[in-house]
């Protein structure tokens, strides 16, 4: 009988220590240390804070949000955001010499806030012309400025040394869409409220899929975040370095005749 009982207890011993192994895997999982996050440790402490506040705060409002506005009126909301962020985007476009992105972009914004009422309808996307997202960001990396190393913000979340410049430019300039219009302080403080719970609201379906997926829910955002800037100002330098084909503007292409030099005999 005595032996029995210890039998099922190191059995028990073994399930748990077989357990807490398990658990550890999948917050930690063992590999190499990625050399483009060298401040781990410091990241992942207010990585946690961040998912804290979300968790708390954030996430139950955005769901709130859901709850109780209709989804078109959600929709108008979301797009009026973008138009305006469009603007920058154009900016960011021009800064880069991406002359065919900028044009595009100040075309949307144009079309958007005439026939899509001051962008609460995306016209610009049903008629084919995809958004072009850019940031100051992208326009340092295309200057030619390094990303640094891996950084998570408070409240903010992910970044890079050079994404964290960028980003505080973006916040102080992007805002002068409504900043400037309006003066009451409570009215505009509510618009950027509203901002906040409507870009968190739009991502409860990816945060969603990621609590259920993820192993290592740190790694996964951390490398999803650097593969999409690296793609997004790998592709904004080839888009910039691109020179354009005239002939898709119903011009030419320039040779002897067109140039006025007299063909070789």
């Amino acid at each position: 009988m005595r032996s029995r009982f210890f039998t099922q207890q190191f059995g028990l011993a073994l399930c748990a220590a077989a357990l807490v192994m398990l658990s550890g895997c999948a917050t930690h999982p063992p590999g190499p240390a990625n050399p483009a996050d060298p401040l781990e440790a410091s990241n992942r402490a207010v990585f946690e804070f961040n998912d804290a506040v979300d968790r708390a705060v954030l996430k139950p409002a955005a769901e709130a949000y859901a709850f109780v506005m209709p989804q078109p009126v959600r929709t108008c909301i979301n797009n009026i955001f973008l138009n305006i962020g469009d603007v920058w985007s154009w900016f960011n476009s021009t800064l880069q010499g991406r002359q065919v992105d900028a044009l595009n972009t100040f075309g949307r914004v144009l079309l958007n806030s005439t026939m899509g009422l001051g962008g609460c309808l995306d016209i610009a996307s049903q008629t084919g012309a995809k958004r072009i997202p850019n940031d100051f960001g992208v326009t340092l990396g295309v200057w030619g400025l390094g990303s640094g190393p891996y950084v998570v913000l408070p409240i903010i979340g992910s970044s890079t040394l050079r994404d964290g410049a960028g980003r505080a430019v973006d916040i102080y300039v992007n805002q002068f869409g409504y900043g400037s219009l309006i003066t009451d302080i409570a009215v505009r403080n509510s618009i950027y409220g509203l901002e906040v719970v409507e870009r968190r609201e739009a991502l409860l379906a990816v945060t969603n899929t990621i609590d259920r997926t993820a192993l290592d829910r740190y790694t996964f955002i951390r490398d999803a975040y650097l593969k999409r800037r690296k793609a997004q100002v790998d592709g904004a330098t080839a888009e910039a370095e691109k020179l354009p084909n005239y002939e898709d503007f119903g011009a030419a292409p320039a040779d002897e005749k067109t140039l006025g030099i007299s063909p070789k005999k």
